[in-house]
């Protein structure tokens, strides 16, 4: 849970979590939704202080870093499940708010080659992103009907789709271009592959 603004609906993906980790500030909101966290990791620079007392006093892990680190705190909750053995983390929070330079940071975050056999998305309402690299293939979520958004962080090579409206075999979709922009799911499974270079794949489902 990062410190941004979810949308109401995140609060779905809190009944069936295993472990929740919160992100500094991102404790406000699962107090809100009365739900207490298993560890809260940053600087604790966002965090009240009478939460963060409750939080203590509840048992809650909290790992503490200084301000002046090499990562951001959503940056580094995320790197703390994935140590942990998680092998899907759902980043709520972590888009929204007033800090646009976060916002993009927790969505490149997504490429780390640290995480790259751990499923981990970032997930707004019906929302979902998430990453593939080059001699990956990920299969899509989306059923019939759904937005899929295909974004090049760098020139990506060898882009092939399955199932899609507007079909790419063995293309290059180029950093800055919006050609993978709106893409439709035409047939189940979906897929995207690639050779070389990475895809932001943005997935977004139809509310009904």
């Amino acid at each position: 849970m990062a410190d941004g603004e979810p949308s109401a609906d995140d609060a779905r993906h809190l009944a069936d979590a295993d472990l929740i980790v919160a992100a500094d500030g991102g404790a406000g909101w699962l107090e809100l939704q009365r739900v207490r966290p298993h560890v809260v990791v940053g600087d604790l620079d966002s965090i009240e202080a009478n939460e963060l007392e409750a939080l203590v006093a509840a048992g809650v892990q909290i790992e503490r870093h200084p301000v002046a680190k090499d990562h951001s705190d959503a940056y580094l909750a995320v790197a703390w499940a994935v140590a942990g053995g998680a092998d899907r983390v759902v980043v709520l929070g972590a888009l929204a708010g007033d800090r646009l330079d976060h916002e993009l940071t927790n969505l490149l975050m997504l490429a780390d080659p640290a995480w790259r056999s751990v499923d981990v998305r970032v997930v707004r309402g019906f929302t979902s992103v998430r990453a593939v690299t080059g001699g990956g293939r990920l299969s899509l979520d989306g059923a019939v009907g759904d937005t899929v958004t295909l974004l090049a962080i760098g020139d990506s090579d060898g882009v092939t789709t399955d199932g899609l409206a507007y079909p790419l075999t063995n293309e290059t979709l180029h950093v800055g271009e919006s050609r993978g922009l709106s893409n439709v799911i035409t047939a189940v499974p979906a897929s995207v592959w690639l050779e070389a270079g990475t895809l932001l794949v943005v997935e977004v489902s139809r509310e009904d």
